[in-house]
């Protein structure tokens, strides 16, 4: 099971749409809200070059790593392999 964890702000209207999109299909996800952590939020610039949420990491099983800038439903589905 990919490891998913998707950096965030509480006033962000895509990331609660990402965030019920992935619960609806059953998937587990860790969530840090880089407005109430900014050394997180310094972390996500290193990891994305930018400062948009949702940004989402997933590791694979086999240790490679997919980065999703936005809610992009098509590209989820895709590395996530859901239907």
């Amino acid at each position: 099971m990919p490891k998913i964890t998707i950096y965030t702000t509480t006033t962000c209207p895509f990331c609660k749409m990402q965030k019920e999109y992935l619960k609806s299909k059953n998937i587990d996800f860790s969530e840090i809200l880089v407005d109430e952590n900014p050394e997180e939020a310094q972390k996500m610039i290193e990891l994305s070059g930018q400062l948009g949420v949702p940004f989402t990491v997933i590791t694979k099983d086999d240790g490679s790593v997919d980065k999703i800038l936005g809610f992009d439903k098509v590209r989820l589905d895709s590395v996530l392999g859901i239907n």
